[in-house]
């Protein structure tokens, strides 16, 4: 090979070498400039933006402006709009009925002595009364004890009455209007305990002269609502019981399988007698006791204790009534107090 040609060779080989190298080294300087964090935000540019091109970075990323005040508010609202939907709703209503339902009821006790002062009621103005517990919406169970200088009656109201329902029933009012059905017990005696349901308590002579009383009364108070606390004014109707068609019957608490326990202060307007059913029972249990059925199929043990047109009692059965051996009907006004709920 002679000198000439070498030479030659190596010029061609130098040129390519060039050649090559230039768009290396471009490709090197836009890696090294997207490696620095360049800033530029041109559209359609090749230069950098951060770590993309800038042609790459997309409008809203490259504007680099902060959000208005308006479109963060508007995008938190939205967010908590958001939230408010996934979240389980309360159910209020449920939880006030939990809250009544845990509510415990502390009996308070009241002691005193009262001198009578004329009754106010229509009727009884020529009577003294000493009133214990003031008429209220709320219905008071308790039990007084009470001694008293001369013979006394006591008395629980029932109401108001709603119109209408005094129908015979011993009724006290001191407007003519405003009207409460009467329970008027007379145990012929000056000092005695006695348990009581009313919306309202006193104790009563007929005389005109004042007496003083003595008392101790410790008693609980209870909003009506159907379940543990029953007051109202019935007629009676005949009496469903086979062998008792031509009775009289005041249902007050319908038979149930689960017992009910509690008190009864009832008013009615002729002498009544206490019902209580125990059961449903077999037929085959019955073996002589007294029962009632009204078809044949379901029978009850029955408890039928006489006693007179007003009074207060205990009680515990799966029903409660009142009943007369009489075929007209009879009026009554009562309130209960269940020492356990309904339902």
């Amino acid at each position: 090979m002679t000198k000439t040609t070498f030479i030659a060779i190596f010029a061609v080989a130098v040129l390519l070498t060039g050649t090559m190298a230039g768009p290396i080294g471009l490709v090197q300087s836009a890696d090294a400039l997207k490696s620095k964090g360049n800033n530029l935000t041109e559209i359609g540019s090749k230069k950098v933006c951060g770590d993309r091109l800038c042609s790459e970075v997309p409008p809203a990323e490259k504007s680099g402006e902060p959000k208005k005040k308006e479109q963060v508010k508007s995008e938190k609202k939205a967010e908590s709009a958001e939230k408010a939907k996934e979240a389980p709703k309360k159910d209020t209503k449920a939880e006030k009925m939990m809250e009544a339902k845990t509510v415990t009821k502390t009996p308070k006790t009241v002691t005193g002595i009262i001198t009578s002062e004329t009754d106010p009621g229509i009727g009884h103005e020529s009577h003294q009364l000493a009133i214990v517990l003031p008429p209220s919406d709320k219905t008071y169970r308790g039990y007084l004890t009470y001694t008293a200088s001369e013979n006394v009656q006591l008395v629980a109201l029932h109401g108001p009455l709603k119109k209408g329902m005094d129908k015979g029933q011993a009724i006290w009012t001191t407007d003519g209007k405003t009207k409460f059905g009467l329970t008027f017990v007379d145990k012929e005696t000056s000092t005695g305990v006695w348990q009581f349901t009313g919306n309202a308590i006193a104790i009563h002579t007929k005389n005109s002269e004042p007496f003083t009383v003595s008392y101790s009364v410790t008693y609980t108070e209870h909003s009506t609502d159907g379940q543990r606390i029953v007051k109202g004014t019935t007629t009676s109707v005949q009496d469903p019981g086979i062998g008792h068609e031509e009775h009289q019957l005041a249902l007050l608490l319908a038979p149930r399988d689960k017992a009910y326990s509690g008190h009864l202060t009832y008013d009615a307007s002729e002498q009544v007698q206490i019902v209580t059913l125990i059961g449903p029972i077999e037929k085959g249990q019955i073996q002589g006791m007294p029962y009632w059925t009204p078809d044949d199929k379901t029978y009850y043990a029955l408890s039928l204790v006489p006693t007179k047109a007003a009074g207060s009692t205990s009680f515990s059965g799966n029903a409660l009534a009142l009943h007369t051996f009489n075929s007209e009907p009879f009026t009554v006004s009562y309130s209960i107090v269940l020492t356990n709920p309904q339902k």
